[in-house]
């Protein structure tokens, strides 16, 4: 795809600003290794985190959330039914939902119930391209939660997604390539420890809920989304700077979340038409 640059940066600014003040309330079922990290890495961008995976009160907590994660990292078996509870409310309830398919193509329990979870339109889909391509039902060969694939190989399974979907997807990587509604963009930027960081991955899928819950125009899945990575890769940049390794970059990330300008995205230049 040929890519012509553009600011849209301003866009990503006004919707970091709307989420700081209007604090969105984002339900998360997510995977028991990042539950932590999630939660903090919503509080220090302005979210409230609420971690209501249990069935029976999931579904209660979907309707009243502004945008709910679901991520597959750990799929046992309640925690499945929680999700799909969850899913379908929200669903109902016209809340966004975000799907991280964690592990997808590597495993086949996650992947059979990633599948099933696509007819409950998600509002966006997050993963690595390996992910990504399996979502889609290309053949693919991820190493557990690893990508063996760049974010190129992904680009027109993405597509093919997101038009049977009608989801946002998008695939992280050097380049973070956003997809949805017959339009695409790429990310620039980030660091390279946030791979290095449990939950580095994983909370973005939260962060995007969050961005989405505050978005208010009609692509809103998509600004939220393609702004949730702008402020990743922001924030991550501003971490990687004082950070001494991956220990510290954690700490230093989660404050970066929080010091993050509405300003310093609207007037950056990583956004570039795909």
């Amino acid at each position: 795809m040929t890519m012509h640059a553009v600011r849209r940066d301003h866009v990503h600014g006004r919707i970091l600003e709307a989420l700081r003040e209007s604090v969105p309330l984002v339900q998360c079922l997510t995977n028991t290794v990042v539950t932590n990290f999630s939660a903090n890495a919503l509080l220090a961008v302005g979210a409230a985190p609420v971690m209501a995976d249990v069935p029976g009160e999931a579904g209660e907590c979907a309707r009243v959330a502004s945008a709910v994660l679901v991520n597959l990292g750990t799929p046992h078996e309640t925690q499945r039914r929680a999700m799909r509870e969850a899913a379908e409310a929200a669903r109902a309830a016209g809340t966004p939902w975000v799907l991280d398919p964690v592990g997808v193509g590597a495993l086949g329990l996650r992947t059979r119930f990633a599948r099933d979870l696509l007819a409950l339109e998600p509002a966006a889909i997050r993963g690595n391209a390996s992910e990504v391509r399996a979502l889609a039902g290309e053949e693919t060969s991820g190493r557990g939660v690893e990508s063996v694939d760049d974010v190129e190989a992904a680009g027109p399974a993405a597509e093919r997604l997101a038009g049977e979907t009608g989801a946002v997807v998008a695939v992280s990587g050097r380049k973070d390539l956003i997809v949805g509604a017959g339009r695409a963009v790429r990310i620039a930027g980030g660091s390279a420890l946030l791979t290095r960081v449990t939950g580095g991955g994983c909370s973005l899928g939260a962060v995007a809920a969050a961005c989405i819950a505050a978005a208010d125009d009609p692509g809103r899945a998509f600004e939220g989304t393609a702004a949730a990575h702008a402020l990743y890769a922001a924030a991550s940049e501003r971490a990687e700077d004082v950070a001494q390794g991956p220990g510290s970059f954690a700490v230093a990330f989660l404050d970066a979340l929080a010091e993050v300008t509405p300003d310093e995205l609207a007037t950056g230049d990583r956004t570039v038409v795909a």
